[in-house]
C-alpha cells in the first residue's frame, strides 16, 4: 500500500531474513510470555504469533535452562515450516548466558540488551563488552533498549547534577527524557568502539506515558540514523493499552519515525497473546502504511438498526477473513488490500457497499427485508431469508478465488509458500 508519509532516513539492519530501516516496511514484532525453558510451549506460542503475522518474535533468555532450549526451539519451529527470526531478551546475566551457551548465541537472530540492567561501573563495561563481542563473533544485530523503569542510575544522577548547575534548570521529567536518549546513544557509541558495525545497531527508549514517548522519540530520531523500535512499555490491558499505544505510535509514525513496532498489551487472564499482533497490524493498516488483512467497513448502528444482524455479520466476516489469511496470504497475493463493507440500513449502506470491493447492505428497521450485494461497485445479487450470513461468506470466498487466484486480475506475481495452520 502506498503512503504519503515520508519515512525518516535510517541505516538498514538485517534481522535473520528480515530487513528493517527506512527503505523497508515498518516491521511488526511481538514477545512470548511463556517460560523459555519450556521449549514446547514457547515454540507453539511463537508459531501462533508468527501465524498471526508477527515478523520477529522476542523471547526471554533469563536462565541457563532457558538459554539451553533456544536452539531446540528454533529447530522445532523450522520443522513446522516457521522461520521467524528470534530475538533474545537479556538482562543482568546476559553476558554469562551468551558466553556459556554459544548454541543460543548462534540460534538467535538478534540480541536485545538493556544498558540499565547490564551492571554497574567497571562491571557494567566488562559485561556489556562481552555481549557485544558475542554479537560481533556471531554476526548478530543488537537492539540497545533503554527503559524508563530501569534507566542506568549513574547517568540519571550525573545529568540531574548537571541540571542543578544550570541557570534555568530543566524539569525533572525533561532531564529523565534526556537521560534515556543519552544512555542509548552513549551505549551505541561504546558498542561501535568495541567493533560492532553501526549497521548492526537498533535503538529504543521506552516509557509508559504517551506524551513522554512522543517527546523522547522525536528527539532521538533527530539525533541519530539508527533504526528505531517503537513501543509504549507497560501500556496496560484491553482498551486502555490499545488506545494508549495507538495514540503514541500513530503520532510518531505519521512523522516518519519508527522502523519496528510492538504493542505491549497486558493479556487478560488466559487471553490470546496474538492480540498484540492484530492491534499492531490494524494500526499500520488503518494509517495506510501496510496491508495485512482485508478490512471490514461497518456502520456503528443507530435507531434505524435495532436488529443485531448486521453487527453479528460484520463480526463473523471480520473473524472469517482473519482466520483465512494465513492460507490466503500464500494462495492469493494481494488479498490483504481487499475492502469489504457490511452495512446496516439504506442511508449509507448501498453507497459504502459500492465503494468497497465487495459489500452487503442489510435492511434497517421497517425496511424491505432484502440484502443487495455489490461487487466492484455493481449490484450483483440480492440475498434474503435465514441464510444471508452463510451465503454472503460464500460470495466473499468466491470473490477472493476469482479476483486473486492464479488467473485473477488482482493477483501479484510474488506468491509466497503456503503457511500451515498448525504445527506439524
Amino acid at each position: 500500500m502506498s503512503s504519503p508519509i515520508q519515512r525518516r532516513k535510517t541505516r538498514q539492519v538485517q534481522i535473520g531474513h528480515v530487513w528493517v530501516g527506512s527503505d523497508h516496511p515498518i516491521m511488526v514484532q511481538s514477545m512470548t510470555n511463556t517460560d523459555t525453558a519450556d521449549a514446547e510451549a514457547t515454540a507453539r506460542q511463537i508459531f501462533e504469533l508468527w501465524r498471526a503475522g508477527s515478523e520477529v518474535v522476542r523471547i526471554t533468555v533469563n536462565s541457563a535452562e532457558a538459554a539451553a532450549q533456544v536452539a531446540n526451539i528454533k529447530t522445532k519451529l523450522e520443522n513446522w515450516g516457521c522461520k521467524v527470526p528470534l530475538v533474545g531478551d537479556f538482562h543482568f546475566n546476559g553476558d554469562r548466558l551468551l558466553r556459556d551457551y554459544p548454541e543460543c548465541a548462534e540460534a538467535l537472530a538478534k540480541y536485545r540488551i538493556n544498558p540499565g540492567n547490564v551492571g554497574k561501573g567497571a562491571k557494567r563495561d566488562e559485561k556489556f563488552a562481552l555481549m557485544i563481542e558475542r554479537a560481533i563473533e556471531f554476526n548478530k544485530p543488537v537492539r540497545i533498549g533503554v527503559n524508563w523503569g530501569s534507566l542506568d542510575q549513574s547517568i540519571a544522577a550525573r545529568m540531574m547534577d548537571e541540571n542543578s548547575k544550570r541557570a534555568v534548570p530543566l524539569t525533572a521529567e525533561a532531564v529523565m527524557r534526556e537521560a534515556l536518549i543519552v544512555s542509548a546513544l552513549e551505549s551505541a557509541d561504546q558498542a561501535i568502539q568495541w567493533g560492532l558495525s553501526p549497521d548492526k545497531i537498533l535503538l529504543s527508549c521506552k516509557v509508559s506515558h504517551v506524551q513522554d514517548l512522543i517527546a523522547v522519540y522525536r528527539d532521538l530520531g533527530a539525533r541519530c540514523d539508527y533504526p528505531l523500535h517503537l513501543g509504549l512499555t507497560e501500556a496496560g490491558m484491553g482498551s486502555k493499552g490499545i488506545v494508549a499505544s495507538s495514540a503514541a505510535l500513530a503520532v510518531l509514525m505519521q512523522e516518519g519515525i519508527g522502523d519496528t513496532i510492538r504493542i505491549s498489551l497486558t493479556p487478560e487472564p488466559n487471553g490470546d497473546r496474538t492480540k498484540e499482533v492484530v492491534v499492531a497490524q490494524e494500526l499500520l493498516q488503518t494509517m495506510g502504511l501496510r496491508s495485512f488483512t482485508p478490512l471490514v467497513t461497518a456502520c456503528p448502528g443507530c435507531g434505524r438498526t435495532t436488529s443485531t444482524v448486521f453487527q453479528e455479520l460484520a463480526q463473523d466476516i471480520q473473524n472469517f477473513l482473519r482466520e483465512q489469511m494465513p492460507v490466503w496470504r500464500a494462495q492469493y497475493p494481494g488479498v490483504e488490500d481487499m475492502k469489504v463493507a457490511v452495512m446496516g440500513c439504506v442511508v449509507n449502506g448501498p453507497g459504502e457497499s459500492k465503494l468497497a470491493d465487495i459489500g452487503i447492505s442489510l435492511p434497517g428497521t421497517g425496511e424491505v427485508p432484502v440484502c443487495p450485494v455489490y461487487i466492484d461497485g455493481q449490484k450483483d445479487v440480492t440475498l434474503k431469508g435465514d441464510h444471508v450470513a452463510a451465503e454472503f461468506q460464500a460470495i466473499v470466498e468466491n470473490y477472493v478465488q476469482t479476483r486473486y487466484g492464479e488467473n485473477g486480475s488482482k493477483r501479484r506475481a510474488d506468491a509466497p509458500k503456503v503457511i500451515p495452520l498448525t504445527p506439524v
